[in-house]
């Protein structure tokens, strides 16, 4: 509310926020928190105690229901690891959610699904700067699982026991350095190209907008080598 000027500073901020009914405050990465100004609006009578016991209630009522306060031995999910978190009913819904996820904007030909028992008869190209990069292929406020655990393009494709061939073109999704000489390398002989482009936390993220819709640096020029 103080960036859209509603208010002027954090203790007016508190008192509207408190008032209209907020409870929580997201104040990562703050040194001075707006709700830290509670106690001082409360002093000056600008809001209640029973206001605040009203507003904390719900909170403290889900941390219980989460089992937050119970002994640890109590919590069922204390006993989970790896073994069950990573199980292979787990993956295989996983699978499932990626695979119905998926938005088909266009099927050229017939050209998709790609049928495993033509795979290994068939040699395949992954390139572009998602190809085999871990760390770009997960959103903002997203979790970063093992590297085990994920599955590049490259890395699934080659679970399919297919002649796989890659070239990244370009290391990072800015694309501000580009090879076109390995990216055409890597097409040149192949039946199937996959191109995987996009732009990553790298470069848009909460905050952080583009002015406009267009592929980062030079992954166009990457995509139209590619489909030459």
């Amino acid at each position: 509310m103080l960036g859209h000027r509603y208010t002027h500073t954090f203790l007016e901020t508190a008192v509207a926020s408190v008032n209209a009914g907020c409870n929580l405050e997201l104040s990562y990465g703050m040194r001075n928190n707006v709700f830290m100004h509670i106690p001082q609006a409360l002093a000056m009578g600008n809001i209640t105690l029973q206001m605040l016991r009203d507003r904390v209630r719900p909170l403290f009522y889900t941390r219980m229901r989460l089992g937050e306060f119970d002994p640890p031995a109590m919590n069922p999910y204390s006993a989970l690891d790896l073994s069950v978190v990573q199980s292979p009913e787990h993956r295989n819904l996983s699978l499932e959610a990626a695979v119905k996820s998926f938005v088909l904007l266009k099927n050229i030909r017939g050209t998709l699904p790609l049928r495993a028992r033509d795979l290994p008869s068939q040699r395949l190209a992954v390139v572009g700067p998602f190809a085999d990069n871990p760390k770009v292929l997960f959103g903002d406020y997203a979790p970063v699982p093992e590297p085990q655990y994920i599955y590049t393009p490259r890395r699934g494709l080659e679970t399919l026991g297919t002649n796989v061939s890659f070239a990244a073109g370009c290391s990072k999704p800015q694309c501000q350095w580009y090879s076109r000489v390995e990216v055409v390398r890597a097409v040149g002989m192949a039946d199937v190209v996959v191109v995987c482009l996009g732009t990553g936390v790298d470069v848009e993220t909460e905050s952080k907008d583009r002015r406009d819709l267009s592929l980062p640096g030079h992954q166009l020029e990457l995509l139209q080598d590619a489909v030459q």
